[in-house]
């Protein structure tokens, strides 16, 4: 059941922002949680945030489930950290969060449509207890779960599916379809993971919210709809993010990558590529394929146009920069028999920095008009910029101080990953505060599988995230997935 959106989070003549003080922030944005107010929709059921709230929590079953006052130091019996005791209850949820996790899996929606999803994890977060908000950014989802004074930690998930046909063969493989703004039916399937991150950071809300008497502060649970188009992130800060929440601290999240299921790995500063997406649409003059005498071909311009790109890398980037330039779509012709008069080409591009990223997409637009001017093209080459995704660029104190939390939590399960060639709209969430990241990753395949194709020196044949096949094993990976986001977060909530 969704819940209305909370109608801003300060107190009259009281607005938090990036330029609020983390003192100030601290103690305000408390005090606000004690009188905010979330309405459920249409049950006229009010819903109390902060300790009312609480009380109306799932009653946690799992082992240590005594709470103490709020901030009170840890007991720690037989020298288990807090992180550990926290996690001592994961076993009596795993059930309910594969089950949630199969769900998710078996309906995904794809970016601005994650309506189901964005209900049921509301749902799952009312009856942890948490504040709820909802429509954010469209069908984002925010829930937060203050327990006194202390730092305000933003951790975050995905929503959104991907529009591809799942090949996995499990009982739960998504089956779904929808139809595409061309009224052609598109397969739909989670396969980027983020139906796990979702149940992670809720496994993470549950085992936190029940275990009250090990940290103290602010936990907001923010999932974020279409990080697959590179404008949800963007799209919840337009929408007035920062006026129903309070400023984090620090905004943490994770994603499958490759690696082992059961390893998490982090990397300070740039972390993952900037992203263009462009569309080229070239000319030619069409006619009968028995005449090629009498047309201009845009099917050979554009195989000339896909080579000559190919020497951008190879031979206009410095050695070591690493850039990726892909052609990812060409479209042209109906018929065998038939020469088009256009060709579709749309290119991929990820680079670590603006000066490179400019000179390829500059050299991107020298090649295309120089190969339509040696075709002789009736028209000038068009160019659409058709989404872009900023860098990720972790801040070092905070991932340090992550990956000194999973080295003492995971010992030699924590790694220190290379650069990631893949995008992120994440960052745009905690730049618009000027609030300091760290983003990692957490390992996707089976042991077993991942050490046997690395012997073989086969591990490009593992599936890949965006594959019809990909599908991470349920565990360790839900388990590593949520104890990562505890272990994280009480880097700065723990009452120790």
């Amino acid at each position: 059941m969704l819940l209305t959106p909370v109608a801003g989070w300060a107190a009259a003549g009281d607005e938090h922002g990036g330029q609020t003080s983390a003192a100030a922030t601290h103690k305000d944005a408390h005090d606000d949680h004690r009188g905010l107010i979330a309405v459920r929709k249409g049950l006229g059921v009010t819903v109390t945030a902060g300790r009312a709230a609480r009380t109306r929590a799932r009653p946690w079953s799992g082992p240590g489930s005594s709470t103490g006052a709020a901030g009170a130091p840890a007991d720690h019996a037989g020298g288990m950290s807090s992180v550990d005791e926290i996690m001592a209850g994961y076993p009596a949820q795993q059930a309910d969060q594969e089950a949630f996790y199969k769900d998710l899996h078996r309906h995904p929606e794809l970016s601005h449509a994650e309506h189901r999803t964005a209900a049921a994890v509301a749902t799952e977060l009312d009856q942890l207890g948490l504040t709820v908000q909802t429509g954010i950014g469209g069908t984002g989802v925010v829930g937060t779960l203050a327990h006194g004074r202390g730092p305000i930690v933003l951790l975050r998930a995905e929503l959104d599916a991907l529009p591809i046909a799942e090949d996995t063969g499990v009982d739960y493989a998504s089956t779904v379809t929808t139809t595409g703004a061309d009224g052609q039916q598109i397969p739909v399937a989670h396969a980027c993971g983020h139906d796990m991150h979702m149940s992670c950071l809720l496994g993470a809300a549950r085992l936190l919210g029940g275990q009250p008497q090990r940290w103290g502060g602010t936990l907001i649970a923010l999932f974020q709809p279409a990080e697959e188009t590179g404008d949800g992130a963007q799209g919840m800060v337009d929408d007035g993010l920062y006026q129903r929440i309070p400023t984090p601290d620090v905004a943490l999240t994770q994603h499958l990558l490759p690696g082992i299921a059961g390893t998490a790995g982090t990397r300070a500063g740039l972390f993952m590529a900037t992203e263009d997406s462009i569309k080229v649409t070239i000319y030619g003059r069409g006619g009968h394929g028995a005449l090629p005498q009498d047309c201009i071909d845009p099917v050979v311009l554009a195989a000339m146009i896909i080579v000559r790109l190919q020497t951008i890398v190879a031979r206009e980037v410095t050695p070591g920069d690493t850039v990726v330039l892909t052609a990812g779509s060409v479209q042209a012709g109906t018929r065998s028999n038939v020469i088009p008069d256009l060709a579709v080409l749309q290119l991929n591009l990820r680079t670590f920095s603006q000066a490179t990223r400019a000179r390829v997409l500059a050299a991107i637009q020298r090649i295309v008009r120089a190969e339509c001017q040696a075709t002789g093209s009736p028209k000038d080459p068009e160019f659409e910029t058709l989404g872009t995704f900023p860098l990720t660029d972790n801040d070092d104190t905070s991932t340090a101080r992550v990956a000194a939390a999973f080295a003492a939590q995971l010992k030699d399960n924590a790694l220190e990953l290379d650069r990631q060639t893949v995008s992120e709209d994440f960052s745009e969430i905690p730049d618009a505060a000027h609030v300091p990241y760290c983003y990692w990753g957490i390992g996707r395949t089976d042991r077993d599988k991942y050490l046997a194709a690395e012997k073989a020196g086969r591990l490009m044949d593992l599936p890949s995230n965006h594959s019809p096949k990909f599908l991470p094993p349920l565990q360790p990976t839900l388990r590593t997935g949520t104890e990562t986001l505890i272990t994280a977060a009480m880097a700065w909530l723990s009452a120790e």
